[in-house]
């Protein structure tokens, strides 16, 4: 949702969105249930995910990822650097269910969150990453590992 509304949105980054669903068909990105779920809003984003998932959204409701969710949302809530509601904010959101889902399949999670020693409002997905060993890039990084290449100079020669 972030990559739509700030970073690349579609009507200036058309390629991202291409290459993105590229990546989908070719099975090297994936999203999972929880995180289809959260994306209601914009409708061209709701549209966009739909069409290049190809209606291939991955579950989340295995019985290793369960059990790992579970030891992640133990973790929240005996450390005692998180406030109560940062409990409730990862039962309620899709970032605990991700970083499982990468756990358990051995999946790369992508994120723009940055590591942070001191937070007490939420547990950050690299928080979660480094605490339970899950490698996780930013997007650039994705992009890099994938091989993106957006060059406009191509388009104007």
């Amino acid at each position: 949702m972030a990559a739509h509304h700030n970073f690349y949105p579609p009507d200036v980054f058309p390629g991202f969105w291409d290459f993105m669903a590229k990546e989908f068909a070719n099975g090297r990105i994936s999203i999972i249930d929880r995180v289809r779920m959260e994306i209601i809003t914009p409708p061209e984003l709701v549209k966009w995910i739909d069409e290049a998932s190809m209606g291939i959204i991955v579950p989340t409701n295995s019985e290793v990822v369960v059990q790992i969710y579970g030891h992640m949302a133990d973790w929240v809530e005996r450390n005692d650097q998180f406030l109560p509601a940062a409990l409730d904010e990862f039962a309620r959101g899709a970032d605990g269910w991700l970083a499982a889902y990468a756990s358990a399949n051995g999946a790369v999670l992508v994120t723009n969150e940055v590591y942070d020693p001191n937070v007490r409002r939420k547990a950050p997905l690299p928080n979660l990453c480094d605490e339970f060993n899950i490698p996780y890039r930013n997007t650039i990084q994705m992009l890099r590992e994938l091989n993106a290449r957006f060059d406009w100079r191509t388009l104007t020669t």
